[in-house]
């Protein structure tokens, strides 16, 4: 595996696996995983609809993905994120990073997630249980304020 690893598609992420495969032999002292989940907690999503355009997206993760590798001593880190029609309880995005210490792993990893949020050209759109089909969902603020806070430390 290369120290930075970036996976754009459809299939489902095996959350183990992938843990298992950031963290292969005994050098890492500190391996954080982060995985975000589709959630439907009003009971009314049938499928969360994920595009994105190939090649670009694949890009700007890997570029957050060599930023956050040059501002922490990281061993590896790997990102995956899913695109097409995903369902409640499935994996969207998994992020991991390796490092010698916690504290590297810890900071790499939300400076990822903080950025893939906010600078990845991702759109989605709710599939509900009715049948219906729903806008686009807008950005939220708070994913770019999450973003900014990284470049005041």
């Amino acid at each position: 595996m290369d120290a930075v690893s970036v996976v754009v598609g459809p299939d489902r992420i095996d959350l183990a696996e992938e843990t298992r495969r950031i963290a292969p032999g005994g050098d890492a002292g500190g391996v954080v995983t982060f995985a975000g989940f589709c959630r439907d907690e009003a009971g009314r999503l049938k499928a969360l609809e994920i595009e994105h355009y190939p090649g670009m997206a694949e890009r700007a993760i890997r570029r957050i993905a060599e930023e956050a590798a040059g501002r922490w001593p990281l061993l590896r880190l790997r990102c995956i994120h899913r695109h097409g029609l995903i369902p409640p309880g499935e994996e969207i995005v998994f992020v991991a990073c390796a490092s010698v210490h916690r504290q590297a792993a810890f900071e790499a990893a939300a400076f990822v997630m903080d950025f893939m949020k906010s600078k990845a050209p991702f759109w989605k759109r709710e599939h509900l249980a009715d049948g219906t089909v729903g806008g686009w969902v807008e950005a939220k603020d708070t994913d770019d304020l999450a973003a900014d806070r990284w470049h005041r430390l």
